[in-house]
């Protein structure tokens, strides 16, 4: 390997074996190069993972994993500058790429790293692919369709879909009923009042649902979707489409009612819906009696608003809403916008699919005027005891929330009124930490910066700050674990609970060991590690401490079959 090559190589020998031992994935290509793989394929599938994600391809790794080595491309070597400026001048819009020649004892492979591009593109002769998971879980390379490029727009936040005129309807197309609806929404939901005493055009040019054209008011996208006419809508954006099932514990469905009906009246019959279905269960407190329902009304509403605001028009799929007999599922087309993951859902700044229909929902009242519904949506579940919502089955085709339903912790929930009742309410974070270990019993702060995605040391300090609130006590030093304090479990009828949590206390660590001696006559690090629960130092530390009192005798070969005995 040349000293150029030696500075180009960007990915190293361990790097490459880690990613080829996942597997090809949506943002890993194996391409083997036994025929020596042409250079139009390479600009074909540098383009693919442009369009999409991003990611790596590697030359040289057949799609079982195995290298077998990648042919040189110029003359007896692979020139990393040259390939980069061969894929730069045959794809149009031209895309950078880092490129490595990675040794390795079965042959070398040739990784080409390629940044997702902020725009559609394609080959120089005009091929334009993208990724995606076929019905068996692999992914392929496929024909980018006009369609799909226009979806790929929406997701980089290059077009609004819903800002879209619809020059071939008038302003008659839209439904006088649906004006009275959106006032009579933004009085119940105290939106932007402004809004209630003007005329029906007025409203439409106030909200931006209308644009003017030859001296009339046209329709956007998002005007016909709050208020046209549901024929007009059905024929103008067959996408719109939303349904609500019931299904049985076998997975029977009981109900299932579709609606094509502007969104203030679909949201307004999912509603009546869900609400006569939303059962109720009752705790004390004091003179009052507070109701715990199966679901938060609350959260509900923010992730179906979301589902049916932020959703991808461009889709040919129907947002859907399944009540099981213990969750509910809300599956809204199209996946998170650009940027937006699962592991960033928490604080990543609002990025709306379809930002004149959003701006409209806002002084509606519809959703948070900060654009932090989601905040709602995980309140909601976790002020009752109840996991967070579970977006896991999300995937670039479509968001999914699970809401689990089943048994609440009334307890948990009296608790988190009566604190709020006492003028010290939770924030998100904290209920996230204490929900988290009132089920789980003990936590780090590296899992509460994980779960509030905000970072190891963020997450430290919530849970001091619960320490200081005397909710949360902590344990040990390295890592320094944290558990709910006695007070806390006798607040939710654990205390119980609380000598699980806490473990055994270091006073006790000697007469547990001495009572294991006087049973078997000997003991070793490793029983004491089990017996106490505590880490191989401190367990080689309790040891020597209890032969310097004359307790115990250490016996056997230092390292090697090391273990004590009662002291004479």
């Amino acid at each position: 390997m040349t000293n150029l090559m030696r500075m180009m190589t960007l990915i190293t020998l361990d790097q490459l074996t880690n990613i080829i031992a996942k597997g090809e994935q949506l943002d890993v290509e194996f391409k083997s190069d036994r025929r020596t793989m042409p250079d139009r394929e390479i600009y074909e599938e540098v383009v693919s993972l442009a369009n999409s994600k991003g990611g790596v391809l590697l030359i040289g790794v057949e799609d079982d994993g195995a290298i077998t080595g990648a042919h040189p491309r110029h003359g007896d070597v692979t020139d990393p500058p040259k390939l980069q400026s061969a894929i730069f001048n045959n794809t149009v819009p031209s895309i950078n790429t880092r490129i490595s020649v990675v040794r390795h004892d079965l042959g070398q492979v040739i990784a080409i790293e390629v940044d997702p591009y902020p725009e559609p593109c394609a080959t120089k002769s005009g091929k334009a692919l993208h990724r995606t998971i076929k019905s068996d879980g692999k992914p392929e390379s496929v024909p980018f369709y006009p369609r799909d490029q226009r979806s790929r727009r929406v997701d980089l936040g290059l077009l609004d879909f819903s800002a879209q005129v619809l020059e071939q309807l008038t302003f008659a197309d839209l439904d006088p009923l649906e004006f009275e609806r959106l006032r009579q929404e933004i009085v119940r939901l105290r939106g932007d009042r402004s809004l209630l005493d003007l005329s029906n055009e007025e409203v439409a040019k106030a909200l931006r649902l209308v644009e003017t054209r030859h001296d009339k008011l046209v329709p956007n996208v998002a005007g016909l979707l709050l208020l046209g006419r549901e024929d007009v809508i059905a024929d103008v954006i067959p996408t719109h489409q939303v349904h609500f099932q019931v299904l049985d514990s076998q997975a029977n469905v009981k109900v299932n009612d579709a609606f094509r009906a502007p969104l203030l009246k679909t949201l307004q019959e999912i509603g009546s819906r869900f609400a006569a279905r939303n059962e109720e269960k009752e705790i004390t407190i004091g003179m009052l009696r507070l109701p715990i329902p199966d679901y938060s009304p609350s959260g509900f509403r923010e992730a179906v608003n979301n589902a049916v605001l932020h959703r991808d028009f461009t889709r040919l799929d129907d947002v859907y809403i399944q009540m099981h007999h213990d969750h509910m599922l809300i599956a809204s087309p199209g996946g998170f916008p650009e940027g937006v993951t699962i592991d960033n859902l928490l604080v990543h700044e609002p990025k709306p699919r379809n930002p004149r229909l959003a701006a409209a929902f806002k002084r509606i009242g519809l959703v948070e005027q900060t654009g932090r519904g989601v905040d709602r949506i995980f309140e909601g579940q976790l002020r009752y005891g109840r996991p967070a919502p579970d977006y896991v089955r999300s995937d670039s085709s479509g968001v999914r929330v699970i809401l689990n339903g089943g048994e609440p912790s009334l307890k948990f929930a009296s608790f988190v009124y009566e604190e709020d009742k006492a003028g010290s309410p939770f924030t998100l974070d904290d209920l996230i930490i204490l929900n988290t270990v009132f089920s789980e019993r003990r936590m780090d702060a590296d899992t509460a910066g994980c779960l509030i995605q905000k970072g190891t040391a963020r997450g430290r300090g919530v849970l001091e700050k619960l320490v200081e609130r005397g909710l949360l006590e902590s344990k040990g030093e390295k890592p320094r674990g944290y558990h709910l304090s006695a007070n806390l479990y006798r607040k939710l009828g654990k205390s119980e609970g609380y000598v699980r949590a806490h473990g055994v206390s270091p006073l006790r660590y000697e007469a547990l060991a001495m009572e294991y001696v006087e049973a078997h006559g000997r003991i070793a690090r490793k029983n004491v590690i089990e017996l106490c629960g505590i880490t191989e130092n401190q367990a080689k530390g309790l040891l020597k401490k209890m032969c310097e009192k004359g307790k115990l005798q250490q016996m056997g070969k230092p390292r090697r079959g090391t273990y004590y005995i009662a002291a004479e």
